[in-house]
């Protein structure tokens, strides 16, 4: 009697996981696809003003609108995009090395070591990540590299907790215990054996950090501390169109907005199905 209560309750919950990640995977199939090719083959320049133009609300010729000075909101949205998935991909993808080797060298190593690591990773914990950020990027001038190095300076720390567990974890396998049994030399054992072992779990964490870096990037360039006002990301588009959305013109704020939204909840759909195939025993609990 249970089984056949469950079972359609289950099939259910398969399903709709099922199109949550068809969805999440169309979704950024075409964001990748509108930053690569949107650019080069619309002959447009960005950064045309036409003030006969400004602030025209969506329309066919102008499906975003246009902003303060008459520049095509669709394409200032794209190239924003463009360039914060840039910073975002750049960024979790050193903060993941840098979170990876981290922890891998305090759970492999273990001791003195381990100790010392955590203690320090806790203590750059305490500081707010947006201030930490702050502080870096004050130091450069505006630019897209500063950014880079601020997100993953900032953000490679919940990565060295994942890593230092998993390692932890696999420490007390049992072919790892024979290959010290063997004899094989501690530097041997974490290379074949640990960091293997850890990548899938430090890959899941860096698909997640992307939309987490994207947002840090525009808290940034939305303060006036990230890429300069020239230049096109998704911070920056709706940091100048808050004076139009006091005005009551919603278009140049309402679209880069749903531009950092939309992306997160894709990236997240997409991070969310590989970890359920990475912990299979919470797969089986949700399609009971």
């Amino acid at each position: 009697m249970a089984e056949v209560t469950w079972r359609p309750r289950g099939r259910a919950r398969r399903s709709t996981r099922t199109l949550r990640v068809r969805a999440s995977a169309v979704t950024v199939a075409l964001i990748v696809l509108a930053v690569l090719l949107v650019p080069p083959l619309v002959q447009l320049d960005q950064q045309a003003v036409d003030l006969s133009a400004k602030l025209q609300p969506p329309s066919w010729s102008h499906p975003f609108g246009t902003d303060d000075v008459g520049r095509d909101l669709l394409l200032r949205c794209v190239y924003g995009l463009r360039v914060s998935l840039l910073v975002g991909l750049v960024a979790a993808l050193a903060a993941t090395v840098i979170g990876t080797a981290v922890g891998a060298a305090a759970g492999a190593l273990g001791g003195w070591v381990d100790r010392v690591v955590m203690r320090a990773v806790d203590a750059l914990s305490s500081i707010p990540h947006l201030l930490l950020g702050i502080f870096i990027v004050a130091v450069f001038r505006p630019g897209v590299w500063p950014v880079v190095v601020s997100v993953a300076v900032t953000h490679w720390l919940s990565t060295a907790r994942i890593v230092r567990a998993e390692v932890l974890s696999l420490r007390g396998r049992p072919y790892v215990d024979a290959a010290v049994s063997g004899g094989a030399s501690r530097w041997r054992v974490a290379v074949r054996h640990l960091v293997p072992g850890v990548l899938p779990q430090a890959g899941l964490a860096a698909v997640l950090m992307v939309p987490h870096a994207m947002w840090h990037e525009s808290a940034l360039s939305f303060l006036g501390l990230g890429l300069p006002s020239h230049q096109a990301s998704l911070g920056n588009l709706v940091q100048t169109a808050r004076g139009s959305l006091l005005a009551g013109d919603w278009w140049p704020t309402l679209f880069p907005g749903l531009l950092l939204i939309i992306p997160t909840l894709a990236i997240a759909g997409l991070a969310g199905a590989w970890r359920d195939r990475l912990n299979p025993r919470r797969r089986s609990e949700l399609t009971l």
